[in-house]
């Protein structure tokens, strides 16, 4: 399938994927190099936390849209997760966060489906609460 122009991808689930997985590093690296270190050490954490509960996604650098996404597949239903680094937070982006369960109360937005919680701080993207907002995604969705 191809892949829209300004995305790099790649998956943890195709075999032989190392020079997309580098390519992919490489966009990383590149898409962070524009944020502060604070901002891109949360961005490797959250990235790390998701890729520890979904280890199957693949993942997409959109550099017009300056974010990572990532999902069970590129077509936009597959989508489940983005991140968005803001000046003083970086946004984990939920496809469906209006209706996923917030017991901690993190999830902000006015969206028709898609909410996000701001990450402040490294020790937050691997928190209770982060990790149960990304189950209850990846649950919302479930592989089929």
């Amino acid at each position: 399938m191809p892949v829209a122009a300004g995305w790099s991808t790649s998956s943890s689930r195709t075999p032989g994927s190392c020079a997309v997985a580098d390519g992919l590093e490489a966009d990383i690296d590149r898409l962070l190099s524009e944020h502060s270190p604070e901002l891109q050490a949360i961005e490797r954490a959250l990235r790390a936390t998701i890729r520890a509960e979904f280890p199957g996604a693949v993942e997409q650098v959109d550099f017009s849209n300056k974010l990572i996404a990532f999902g069970r597949s590129m077509k936009i239903r597959g989508l489940l997760f983005a991140l968005i680094a803001h000046k003083a937070h970086v946004n984990l982006q939920l496809a469906d966060g209006a209706v996923l369960p917030d017991h901690d109360g993190l999830i902000e937005g006015t969206g028709k489906r898609i909410r996000h919680i701001k990450v402040r701080t490294v020790a937050e993207a691997s928190s209770t609460a982060v990790v149960a907002a990304i189950r209850a995604q990846l649950a919302a969705r479930p592989e089929g």
